[in-house]
């Protein structure tokens, strides 16, 4: 009798573990890499992530961190990732290059780019800063710049050598240097300055920002998994405002050098400055795009001389993966 039993135990046994196989069978395999190193301005991917979110939807998610030196489109585009976060012009430069990547959602409404500056020396608004010397990274002198010298009359002279560090801004009252609004204001409270973020989105930088890019062949071969992969993030994000201190471990260990201090504010200025619920995505439509807004982006790229009058710009994105999300 206790053999049957054994015997019985063991067949249970087995078909647990043979269904438990199936089911993580059942999940498709997804690698998405982010644009730095992990933080809370990543916190929908990582909430998907630790929360299950992803595996609800079938998917088995890795999330590959970026840095200074990874170059995503590289990656996407060589097969070793499937998903990347990007930016509204990095999709239209791709387009101008003949790279076969889309933009199938947008979860920052407003670029968080901002310039910093210290309180009370006169430097209170764009305007104010025509002429002044500015500490400003490659990335920001090929991506806004050409839109500032359209926009507010800024000339190439006023470009200063940018490191990544607030020691100049420190030093210096006049510094003006580059900055990114989500966590600004720790660092500056961190340094004992009184200072402000300019947030270029609300002097008219139209720019997508953490937009979710795939490959052509992605979105016609496996479009199933795009809208998954589209939906869950979005869910992510929802649930990481309700609740991040899931995604924040794990992001802690990805990013062992990420303080709890930060998340804290990054995650509370996101929401003050409607970083994602803005605009389209305002009322809960995490992720949502108008072909309206590309366009008005692009007109401002081409007036600024980033992009060609006839560039074929509606290839950049494809609206149908995160309408269908909010379909009624």
């Amino acid at each position: 009798m206790e053999i049957v039993k054994t015997l019985a135990a063991g067949i249970t046994l087995s078909l647990g573990a043979i269904s438990g196989f199936a089911q993580a069978e059942e999940l498709t395999p997804v690698t998405v890499a982010t644009t730095w190193y992990a933080q809370a301005e990543h916190g929908g991917f990582y909430a998907a992530k630790a929360m299950g979110i992803y595996e609800d939807y079938g998917l088995d998610v890795t999330i590959k961190m970026g840095g200074p030196q990874v170059n995503n489109v590289q990656l996407l585009m060589g097969g070793s990732v499937d998903f990347i976060m990007g930016y509204a012009l990095q999709s239209f430069n791709s387009v101008n290059q003949d790279i076969p990547l889309v933009t199938v959602a947008a979860f920052f409404q407003k670029d968080p780019q901002s310039l910093v500056v210290h309180t009370g020396v006169g430097n209170d608004s764009l305007e104010d800063m025509k002429g002044k010397p500015m500490r400003v990274p490659t990335a920001g002198r090929v991506a806004y710049w050409p839109w500032l010298k359209t926009e507010y009359g800024y000339t190439d002279d006023q470009l200063q050598a940018y490191d990544y560090s607030f020691a100049p801004f420190i030093r210096d009252e006049q510094t003006i240097q580059q900055g990114y609004v989500t966590n600004d204001g720790f660092f500056l409270e961190q340094a004992g300055v009184e200072g402000k973020s300019l947030l270029l989105a609300d002097y008219g930088w139209e720019a997508y920002s953490a937009t979710l890019d795939t490959t052509h062949e992605m979105v016609e071969e496996n479009p199933e998994v795009v809208q998954k992969m589209v939906e869950a993030t979005a869910k992510g994000w929802e649930a990481y405002f309700e609740n991040p201190a899931p995604a924040n471990a794990l992001i802690k260990e990805d990013n062992p050098e990420m303080q709890d201090e930060l998340l804290a504010y990054s995650h509370a200025k996101m929401q003050e400055e409607g970083i994602l619920l803005s605009g389209a995505a305002e009322g809960g439509q995490y992720g949502m795009m108008t072909r309206e807004r590309w366009q008005a982006f692009f007109e401002d790229m081409v007036a600024a001389g980033t992009l060609p009058e006839d560039l074929d710009w509606e290839a950049a994105f494809d609206l149908s993966f995160v309408e269908a999300v909010y379909a009624d």
